[in-house]
C-alpha cells in the first residue's frame, strides 16, 4: 500500500505558513473544520475565504471532493483539503440544507458538539437520548448524497444509534479509547467494536485532553494505544485525526466550547485555571511532526504496510466509498 498521509481533522488558525508546514510534512490531505457554531450563511462565509486561500496559494492547497483528489494532491505536491462540520448548525432545520452544503464541497458533519442538538446529543449531557426523528431523517440523507457522519462529540447511545442507523459507515474523526484516557470525548471498546464491525473509521486525536498524562504523552504510549485499538477494531479501520489547532489564540477555545448557547464559561475537560489551548506533546507541534507517528507506530515493532494503512491508505479508502451519492 502506498503512503498516503491523511489528517482527518484540524482546526488551525490557517496561513500561508501552516500551508507551507503540510507540504513539509507531506500531508496529502487535511479535513478542515470550517464550522463549530455557524449557520448556514455564516458557514457560506467561511467556503469563501478558503475559496481566496485556494486562490491565493494553489501551488500549496486546493479543494478537495473525492478520494481522487488525495491522489491528484500526491501526484502534484500539494494537500486536498476536504470540509466538515463539529455540529450540524450549518443546516439549520433544514434537512435540504444537506444536499446544498454537499454540493458546496462538505464531506463530513459531526450530529453534535457536546450539547444536545436537534439531531442527537452530546458527550457532555447527563442525559443521552439517543438519535432524535430528525436525526435519523438527516443521517439518511446523509447517506443519500455522501456525507460521512461524524460522532466525534456524541454521547455513547447516540453514537451507537447512529451505527446502527446509518446505511453507510460512520467516522469518530478525533476521538482516543476511553479505557487508555477517560476523557469524556473518548469512546468506549463497545463504540470502537461497533465501529468496525460496520467498516467506519477512528482517527486517534493528539489534542492534549485526549491524551494520557496530556501534554506529558509520550510518542510510545500514543503508538502502543494504537495498536491496542487495532486489536479490537481491526487495523483497516483506524487512522490518524490529530484535532490540530496550531496558532489559534485561547479566545477561539470560548467560541468552540461555548458559542452561542450560553452566557458562562463550559471549562470543557479544563480548568478555570487553564482554559486555554495546553501545550502539545514535544513530538507534535503540528504538520511537520506527522512523520514522527510513522516512526512512532514502525518503533514498536507495527508492519509497514499496516503502518501505511493508519498514516492514511485507510482514510483513503474510506473517502473512496464514502464521499459521492449512494450507489
Amino acid at each position: 500500500m502506498d503512503d498516503y498521509r491523511i489528517d482527518c481533522l484540524q482546526y488551525a488558525n490557517w496561513s500561508e505558513k501552516i500551508f507551507r508546514e503540510m507540504r513539509t510534512g507531506g500531508l496529502d490531505a487535511v479535513h478542515v473544520t470550517i464550522a463549530y457554531h455557524e449557520t448556514f450563511r455564516e458557514t457560506v462565509l467561511n467556503i469563501e475565504q478558503w475559496n481566496r486561500w485556494f486562490e491565493q496559494f494553489p501551488d500549496l492547497v486546493f479543494q478537495g471532493f473525492t478520494g481522487a483528489d488525495v491522489r491528484l494532491a500526491r501526484e502534484t505536491g500539494r494537500t486536498a483539503i476536504f470540509f466538515g462540520f463539529q455540529n450540524p448548525s450549518p443546516i439549520e432545520d433544514d434537512i435540504g440544507l444537506v444536499q446544498i452544503l454537499h454540493q458546496l464541497g462538505a464531506r463530513f458533519m459531526q450530529l453534535t458538539y457536546n450539547n444536545q442538538s436537534l439531531l442527537a446529543t452530546g458527550c457532555y449531557e447527563d442525559y443521552d437520548a439517543g438519535l432524535t426523528r430528525m436525526g435519523r431523517e438527516v443521517v439518511t440523507e446523509m447517506n443519500r448524497v455522501g456525507m460521512v457522519v461524524d460522532m466525534s462529540h456524541s454521547g455513547e447511545k447516540s453514537t451507537l444509534d447512529a451505527i446502527e442507523h446509518s446505511s453507510r459507515p460512520i467516522a469518530i474523526t478525533h476521538a482516543n479509547p476511553h479505557s487508555w484516557h477517560a476523557a469524556l470525548r473518548n469512546k468506549s471498546e463497545t463504540v470502537m467494536r461497533a465501529l468496525g464491525e460496520t467498516n467506519g473509521m477512528l482517527g486517534f486525536s493528539i489534542y492534549p485532553h485526549h491524551l494520557k498524562d496530556g501534554p506529558d504523552c509520550t510518542l510510545d504510549s500514543f503508538c502502543h494505544m494504537i495498536a491496542d485499538a487495532a486489536d479490537v477494531m481491526g487495523v483497516d479501520h483506524i487512522g490518524i485525526g490529530t484535532d490540530l489547532c496550531q496558532d489559534q489564540p485561547d479566545s477561539i477555545v470560548e467560541w468552540m466550547r461555548v458559542g452561542r448557547w450560553t452566557k458562562g464559561i463550559d471549562y470543557g475537560e479544563g480548568s478555570a485555571s487553564n482554559a486555554g489551548f495546553p501545550p502539545m506533546p514535544s513530538w507534535y507541534a503540528g504538520n511537520v511532526d506527522f512523520v514522527n507517528i510513522t516512526k512512532g507506530l514502525r518503533g514498536i515493532g507495527m508492519s509497514e504496510e499496516d503502518t501505511n494503512k493508519i498514516m492514511g491508505g485507510n482514510w483513503l479508502r474510506f473517502y473512496d466509498d464514502n464521499f459521492g451519492p449512494a450507489s
